[in-house]
C-alpha cells in the first residue's frame, strides 16, 4: 500500500465539514434540521501481530487525529494469548505516544463517569472479537467463534473488549465525541477554510471572531458585492433598452419610408386609372356622336333614295300610258 491510501478518508471527513460549514455561512441557516453528517468516532483497527505498528498506520493516524476521534482497536483479539496480548495493548501505546499520535481519550472531568472513563483509557486499545455466527453455550444462543479447543464469546468481557467498546461509545461518551467534533476537529477546519476565504477569523488585539462575527462580516461583504452587481446590471439593462428603443426607431422609419412610398404609387396609378377613364368617356362620346352622325346620314340616304324610286315609278307609269 502507498502511503497516501489514506487520503480518500481524509477528503471524506473533510467533505462533511465543508457541507456543514456552507449551512453555516447560509444566510437563511437551518442547523437545528440540518442533517449533521460529520464523521464524529473513527476506530482504528489493528492487526493482531505482536509486533511494533506498520509505519502506513503510524502516518494514516497522524493524519487523521486532528479531524476525527480516532480509537485504536485491535481486531482479531483472539488470534493471540492474552499475555501477548496485553505487552502487545502496552507497545501499541508507548509507540503512539513516542510518535505523536493523538487519539481519543475518554473524559475525566465529569464525577459520574470519571472513574469508568479513567479506567477504560487504561484498556486502550480495546481488543475485540467480531462473529455473526452464533452458538449455543448453556441454555443461550450468543454470538461466538467456535473453535476445536473452546468458544469465544462476542459479548463476555472475560473474552475481548467488545461490551466495554460499545459501552463507551453509545452509552456513556456519545455527547464527548460530539462535542469535541464540533468544537476541536471541526473549528480547526472552520478556521483554515475561513483563511483561504480571505477572512483572518481574528478581530482587534488579535482576539479570535466568533463565529457570528465572521458571519457578519462574510455578509457585509457578500451584500457589498451584491450591490455592485446590481448596479452593473441596472446599467446594461439601461444600455440595452436605448439600445432597442434606437432600433425600433430605425424600423419605424423604415416602415413610414415603405408606407410613404406605397402611398406614392398608389396615387400615381390611381392618377393614371383617372386618366384612362377620362380617355376612354372621351372615346365612347366621339363614339357616340360619329355613331348619331351616321345614323342621320344614313336616314338622309334612305329618304332621298325613296324619293327617287317614286319619281322613276311616276316617270315609266306616264310613258306608259
Amino acid at each position: 500500500m502507498m502511503n497516501r491510501d489514506y487520503q480518500p478518508i481524509v477528503d471524506y471527513i473533510d467533505a462533511q465539514f465543508e457541507a456543514y460549514l456552507q449551512e453555516e455561512l447560509k444566510i437563511k441557516r437551518s442547523l437545528c434540521t440540518y442533517h449533521d453528517s460529520r464523521v464524529h468516532v473513527c476506530l482504528y483497527f489493528i492487526s493482531p501481530t505482536g509486533h511494533s505498528l506498520k509505519t502506513l498506520d503510524l502516518l494514516t493516524m497522524k493524519s487523521l487525529d486532528s479531524k476525527v476521534n480516532v480509537i485504536p482497536v485491535i481486531a482479531k483479539a483472539d488470534a493471540i494469548s492474552k499475555s501477548e496480548l496485553h505487552k502487545f495493548k502496552i507497545k501499541l501505546m508507548s509507540e503512539l505516544v513516542s510518535n505523536g499520535v493523538q487519539i481519543y481519550q475518554f473524559p475525566t472531568d465529569d464525577e459520574t463517569i470519571a472513574k469508568i472513563n479513567a479506567s477504560m483509557n487504561g484498556h486502550l486499545p480495546f481488543a475485540v472479537v467480531g462473529s455473526m455466527d452464533e452458538v449455543k453455550v448453556g441454555n443461550k444462543m450468543v454470538k461466538a467463534r467456535q473453535y476445536p479447543w473452546g468458544v469465544v464469546q462476542v459479548e463476555n468481557e472475560n473474552h475481548c473488549d467488545f461490551v466495554k467498546l460499545r459501552e463507551m461509545l453509545i452509552c456513556t461518551n456519545m455527547e464527548d465525541l460530539r462535542e469535541q467534533t464540533h468544537t476541536r476537529h471541526y473549528e480547526l477546519y472552520r478556521r483554515c477554510k475561513l483563511e483561504e476565504m480571505g477572512l483572518t477569523d481574528v478581530g482587534p488585539e488579535n482576539k479570535p471572531l466568533s463565529l457570528q462575527e465572521t458571519y457578519e462580516a462574510k455578509r457585509h461583504e457578500f451584500y457589498g458585492e451584491l450591490q455592485r452587481k446590481e448596479e452593473e446590471m441596472k446599467q446594461m439593462f439601461v444600455q440595452r433598452v436605448k439600445e432597442k428603443e434606437a432600433i425600433l426607431k430605425e424600423a419605424e422609419r423604415e416602415l413610414q419610408a415603405k408606407f410613404e412610398h406605397l402611398k406614392r404609387v398608389h396615387q400615381e396609378e390611381r392618377m393614371k386609372l383617372e386618366e384612362k377613364r377620362r380617355l376612354l368617356e372621351e372615346e365612347i362620346i366621339a363614339f357616340s356622336k360619329k355613331k348619331a352622325t351616321s345614323e342621320i346620314y344614313q336616314n338622309q340616304t334612305f329618304m332621298a333614295s325613296g324619293s327617287n324610286l317614286r319619281k322613276d315609278k311616276d316617270r315609266k307609269n306616264s310613258n306608259f300610258m
